[in-house]
């Protein structure tokens, strides 16, 4: 779905948003609508889930970890965007910001290239085992202490 809102965050404009989704199929009968969120402030939280869920049944509130390659990814489309979409700012109104977001979109989705992932299950597993090695031996290390 594309959509270019009003220039501001806030609880408000994600209800808008959240509204404007969930009023389409196939997210109106959907039984779950999950909305995979980072930690802003209009979605941050048990509050904030409670909101969504009380306003929309099926929707979901689901944070984005921390730290995820994936969202670097996005991260790294956002700042492309920025610096060939947005950069100079020299729009006359937010439809015309609109209108240059989605060329924009749509002349990426024709040159961008799929990758092969190559991070297995496996090699998680492994890491979380050195991880796991690596944390106990902190425990068990004891400080090395100069006295004088």
């Amino acid at each position: 779905m594309r959509r270019c809102s009003a220039a501001t965050t806030g609880i408000n404009p994600f209800m808008a948003l959240v509204a404007q989704v969930v009023a389409q199929e196939p997210y109106a009968s959907a039984r779950r609508v999950f909305w995979g969120v980072d930690y802003g402030s209009s979605h941050l939280g048990k509050k904030a889930a409670d909101r969504l869920t009380a306003a929309y049944p099926n929707a979901v509130l689901v944070h984005t970890p921390v730290r995820a390659s994936w969202l670097n990814q996005v991260e790294i489309f956002l700042s492309v965007a920025q610096r060939k979409v947005v950069s100079p700012n020299d729009f006359t109104d937010l439809a015309q910001v609109g209108d240059r977001l989605r060329a924009f979109e749509d002349r990426y989705n024709v040159t961008a290239q799929p990758f092969q992932w190559k991070f297995t299950t496996t090699d998680l597993d492994d890491l979380l085992a050195r991880l796991d090695r690596h944390a106990s031996a902190d425990r068990h290390h004891e400080p090395c202490i100069a006295r004088s």
